[in-house]
């Protein structure tokens, strides 16, 4: 599973670099629509450092960069949009159900978004040794990298939630939703795998109250770790 999203080789770097330093490295994960982006923006207001692996996705594949052209010669101009980005509901629906196509566009970003995710963890661990990161990694379990963190979170609404928000969302069919939640762990199966879980059926202000108790719970954790440190 580790060799479909990045070397083992960058995975063993990894992982040598989160044991060396004093940073805290946690991963945040769900299923789609759980409310992830939500429940880091508490934890980034909080005093968190925040790494979300969909903002680093964007980021490789901007106009002009290496990735970009790479997809744009595999899938063709008519992948962009006017502005000359990529239309990405345009390259979800095409490899959707085109698992060789998926591999290619993995192939192209997945090593950048690594590569770039290890850059910010240097950054941090210079100017901010004894900090509490959270990687916002959507697939994390589905791509069997939860063992990349020392504490996996995972944001948890029903899956009848998950077909409702993503419907009113993202204006889908009821179909589609169902369909797009086929193509991920069931989100019951990656309760299995956290440390701590935040429910976010409710009001925000329940979820906030439950982000903060998590988070006084990491910086424990953390001066358990770096005595003296926090």
């Amino acid at each position: 599973m580790i060799e479909s999203s990045m070397s083992l080789e960058c995975y063993k770097r990894l992982k040598v670099q989160r044991e060396s330093n004093r940073f805290l490295l946690a991963g945040l994960t769900g299923g789609i629509a759980t409310g992830k982006t939500a429940v880091a923006e508490i934890l980034r207001v909080l005093g968190s450092e925040i790494i979300d692996f969909d903002i680093l996705a964007r980021q490789v594949v901007e106009p002009g960069k290496p990735a970009w052209e790479k997809i744009v010669e595999y899938f063709g101009k008519n992948v962009l949009q006017e502005d000359r980005c990529l239309d990405r509901k345009k390259i979800s629906a095409i490899v959707f159900g085109n698992p060789g196509k998926r591999k290619v566009l993995e192939s192209i970003t997945h090593p950048l978004i690594f590569e770039e995710f290890e850059n910010r963890l240097n950054d941090i661990s210079q100017n901010c040794p004894g900090a509490i990161v959270h990687g916002v990694m959507p697939l994390m379990i589905e791509i069997g990298l939860q063992g990349l963190f020392q504490k996996v979170i995972v944001v948890y609404i029903s899956r009848a939630s998950q077909i409702r928000r993503l419907v009113v969302r993202d204006k889908i069919s009821l179909e589609d939703a169902e369909n797009i939640l086929k193509a991920q762990v069931p989100i019951e199966e990656k309760l299995r795998y956290a440390d701590f879980v935040i429910n976010n059926e409710g009001a925000l202000d329940e979820t906030r109250i439950q982000v903060e108790r998590l988070w006084q719970a990491l910086k424990r954790i953390q001066k358990e770790r770096n005595p003296g440190l926090i």
